[in-house]
């Protein structure tokens, strides 16, 4: 089968297209015969220098999420599993390539009348956007901060925090994303690049009462700083290239809460599950801002880490 390998640690290019044997489903296990891979931040920080949760053993395929149908089963598999269309994460690789070997429990059914592309869109960023949305506790009338609002995760929660009917700001880097977030019909639109973005979310909304946080580093600081007391924060994201560090005493002196879901793997295949649907009905739509084939993987990582990507990056393996 085609796949892209990862050898050694470095730039985008030391993803190498090439092939791999044909997995082949053991006890329990099921083959997915895959149409689109996920790509994530994370992923590129691994390819980079080994950074993350994933099994840094080389040589590997990359990859950790995965949308497909299922086209032959292992032993004891549910035969009723066969042909399903599901997504599905890898383990934490093997995803960059046309077939991925899960065991039974781990594919989720994209329910009918959502395209397999939007479904695996939302698979890992749809969860999460809904679960900080949950934790957060959003309420109408709040003043909703949403960092890196046209990633993927961002851009789900600046629709999710829009239906709580909070006003919602959103802050993203460079002068394309105003515009594309502008053109979506979102009033308070700021560029994190500039000096002086905070002055223009305060003379905009003054306070605000939750930030969800997707940068990291020193912006998330800036941003910490923008909360009213009784103000919650809830980090998902270090395209800063480093995680938010606010201290616990800071919070507390402020009167901020700092949340940090830590679900479940049962919740978090519930979670799934209701992203899947909320986009099956319409109310949750990710924003594929571009895609590329299987072999032009080293290409898409180059596109995420110079930060000109917007939602998310899709892998077109078929």
């Amino acid at each position: 089968m085609r796949a892209v390998w990862l050898r050694e640690f470095g730039g985008p290019e030391v993803l190498v297209p090439g092939t791999a044997p044909d997995p082949a489903p053991g006890p329990g296990q099921v083959l997915v015969d895959v149409a689109h891979a996920n790509i994530t931040f994370v992923e590129t920080m691994f390819r980079a220098s080994g950074f993350g949760p994933f099994d840094d053993d080389l040589p590997v395929i990359p990859g950790n999420g995965v949308g497909g149908t299922i086209t032959a089963l292992g032993p004891g598999a549910d035969p009723a599993l066969a042909g399903r269309v599901v997504v599905t994460t890898t383990g934490g690789t093997g995803g960059y390539a046309e077939r991925v070997v899960v065991d039974q429990g781990a594919p989720v059914p994209v329910p009918p009348g959502l395209p397999l592309d939007a479904a695996v869109a939302l698979m890992a960023d749809g969860r999460t956007a809904l679960m900080l949305a949950r934790a957060a506790g959003l309420r109408r009338g709040d003043r909703v901060l949403v960092e890196a609002a046209a990633g993927g995760v961002g851009s789900l929660l600046v629709q999710l925090a829009a239906r709580a009917g909070a006003t919602v700001v959103a802050a993203v880097g460079g002068s394309r994303k105003v515009a594309v977030l502008r053109a979506a019909g979102l009033d308070v639109v700021v560029d994190y690049r500039q000096a002086g973005w905070t002055d223009r979310v305060r003379d905009a909304v003054g306070a605000v009462d939750v930030v969800f946080d997707g940068v990291g580093g020193p912006l998330a600081r800036e941003a910490f700083d923008l909360l009213d007391p009784g103000g919650r924060m809830l980090s998902f994201g270090l395209a800063g290239g480093t995680w938010a560090d606010i201290p616990a005493e800071s919070a507390a002196a402020r009167g901020v809460t700092l949340l940090s879901p830590r679900p479940g793997p049962d919740e978090l295949r519930a979670l799934t599950e209701a992203a899947l649907a909320e986009g099956a009905a319409g109310r949750l739509r990710p924003l594929i801002g571009q895609r590329f084939p299987l072999e032009r993987a080293a290409a898409a990582h180059a596109a995420i880490e110079a930060r000109e990507t917007l939602g998310k990056t899709l892998l077109d393996v078929r």
